[in-house]
């Protein structure tokens, strides 16, 4: 069942980010903005934690998971430094992922040319 979760989750993710590409003039990257801020808000409102545990890798996998990451991260080093901590805090929850993302897309830059 929770194979039937995951791509129920991040298949509705999908569904959404199409309509808007198809129905709209926005481009790949304002959806991924809206995407990832719209991760944050529903972490802010408690909704998105509670995706995760429905969903699963459904949610997790998702750009939207960034702004959920960015927000736990932000929210964890208030409570523990305050104001200082709300600036410094933001990567510490997703700073492996942003690190990997990085070294691997050198790597591929390294093997593969882009096209004319």
């Amino acid at each position: 069942m929770s194979f039937f979760n995951a791509f129920l989750v991040g298949g509705l993710f999908c569904l959404v980010g199409e309509i808007i590409l198809d129905n709209t003039k926005l481009t790949p990257g304002h959806v991924t903005s809206i995407f990832t801020v719209l991760g944050a808000f529903l972490s802010f409102i408690g909704i998105y934690p509670k995706l995760i545990s429905y969903g699963g890798a459904g949610a997790t996998m998702m750009i939207s998971n960034f702004g959920n990451l960015l927000y736990q991260g932000s929210y964890m080093g208030f409570h523990e430094e305050g104001l200082l901590g709300l600036i410094g805090g933001v990567l510490s929850k997703c700073g492996v992922a942003i690190v990997s993302a990085v070294i691997f897309a050198f790597i591929f830059a390294l093997f593969f040319k882009p096209k004319d």
